[in-house]
């Protein structure tokens, strides 16, 4: 059984910084591209980052320079580093891994807010 667990949401006030975990379980992890999205109140679920097994990284533009993802293949876990973080980053936020099959994890919510 595949298991996507993330965790490290929370609330934090503008320009703080939180870091989030995807451990992940029933997979070859190493095999998988890990990504991060996330969806706003009454808005689309977005693409945040990914990284690929090969490390290959991709972030939104909005993110970029502010968060980094990251993976240790050892400990079947994703991460996402969120610094200065903005009210406008409160979503909550999905784990996915794709390789051949596409999972998903439960999410876990950023509040960024004063």
């Amino acid at each position: 059984q595949v298991q996507l667990v993330e965790s490290g949401g929370g609330l934090v006030q503008p320009g703080g910084s939180l870091r989030l975990s995807c451990a992940a379980s029933g997979i070859i992890f190493s095999r998988y591209t890990m990504g991060w999205y996330r969806q706003a109140p009454g808005k689309q679920r977005e693409l945040v980052a990914t990284i690929l097994r090969s490390g290959s990284l991709n972030y939104t533009d909005s993110v970029k320079g502010r968060f980094t993802i990251s993976r240790d293949n050892a400990k079947n876990t994703a991460y996402l580093q969120m610094n200065n973080l903005k009210p406008e980053d409160t979503a909550v936020y999905y784990c996915n891994a794709q390789y051949l099959r596409e999972y998903w994890g439960q999410g876990t919510q950023v509040t960024v807010s004063s």
